[in-house]
């Protein structure tokens, strides 16, 4: 029974720690940016109430004696410009990437088309535009060739390649059938097209790829050798197109992020200057629950200040979690979990 009841509690913490690994991982990567710059603003003003609230002397006594309204609020102006400076010049730091000579936009453009080229010959049709529909076509064609191959290799007489291929194409399947259905109806701009593809790990496919040639080198037809190399060429052009939309992405957002900021800044500015102009003791007597109203007022306009703040944090937290989780481009896996 002991026994019985240490699994059990095992099992538990298992579910509350994938619970929480869920609900850290929709917050960092799915929420909507505007939801987390909400949240993190209410906290930010509930802390403010409730740790204001509880010191000692209390915050209308130091207003009488001191000006603390003037000093955060003054701070908070100069913060506010400086912040909204420095989001202007990250917005020109991406456009400048979109800025260049003839030659160098030439390059970009043969790039481009070289690579869609390669896409057309490996879909068969030509390349979609869509950057959901560019992705899925080369995700359908990677579960394809997957298929050729466990066709190729049914009649073999090595069960191992048999069965090892066969588990291959079967775990290849059923990605790409996932990956291929978020990503049905997926809108570039949102977050939904880069988390659809961030779910293909190519790089241990292509790994896996490697280590069925090297093992059964001696049981493997030319057929079935070229089936391999293109299944692998498949994925290795996966990589490089979920890169290029994920760095699309990560400009559009940033670019959404600066204007996001200059629209926050000027209501942010209006509260701090109003709060700075006309709050003190008299402006907001009374209080509710033992809270001072004053304390509401100041801590309310403190977290309107704050939210250009926020809304940096919100989508850098979002960028930084889906850089770190994609350094590498070629087949090394650094995701711990």
């Amino acid at each position: 029974m002991d026994v019985a009841r240490s699994s059990a509690s095992v099992a538990e913490r298992v579910r509350m720690t994938d619970r929480s690994h869920r609900v850290e991982r929709w917050f960092l990567l799915r929420a909507n940016r505007l939801l987390v710059a909400g949240t993190l603003t209410a906290v930010v003003f509930v802390a403010f109430v409730v740790v204001v609230s509880g010191l000692s002397p209390p915050f209308v006594e130091r207003m009488g004696s001191s000006d603390p309204v003037e000093t955060l609020f003054g701070t908070m102006i100069a913060a506010v410009v400086t912040g909204t400076t420095l989001v202007v010049t990250i917005g020109q730091l991406v456009l400048t990437q979109e800025n260049g000579p003839l030659g160098d936009q030439r390059d970009r453009m043969r790039n481009s088309m070289d690579v869609r080229a390669l896409t057309a010959e490996l879909i068969g049709s030509p390349a979609s535009t869509d950057p959901a529909v560019f992705l899925a076509d080369i995700v359908e064609a990677v579960a394809d060739g997957a298929d050729a191959l466990r066709t190729s290799v049914a009649g073999s007489d090595d069960a191992d390649l048999r069965n090892d291929v066969g588990a291959f194409a079967d775990g290849v399947t059923r990605d790409a059938t996932e990956t291929t259905e978020r990503l049905d109806g997926a809108r570039f701009g949102s977050f939904d097209v880069v988390s659809a593809a961030l779910g293909f790990e190519y790089g241990r496919k292509i790994a896996r790829i490697e280590r069925l040639s090297a093992e059964y080198e001696g049981s493997l037809s030319e057929a079935e050798r070229a089936l391999l190399d293109e299944l692998q060429s498949s994925l290795a052009l996966y990589g490089p197109a979920r890169e290029h939309v994920k760095t699309l992405y990560f400009q559009w957002a940033l670019i959404d992020l600066s204007q996001r900021i200059l629209y926050a800044a000027v209501p942010a500015l209006i509260v701090a200057g109003t709060a700075l102009a006309v709050v003190d003791v008299t402006t907001f007597p009374g209080a509710t629950r033992g809270i001072d109203h004053v304390v509401l007022a100041v801590g309310a306009a403190f977290a309107v200040t704050l939210s250009p703040f926020m809304l940096f944090v919100s989508y850098v937290l979002r960028i930084l979690t889906v850089a770190k989780g994609t350094l590498a481009i070629e087949p090394l896996v650094l995701d711990r979990s």
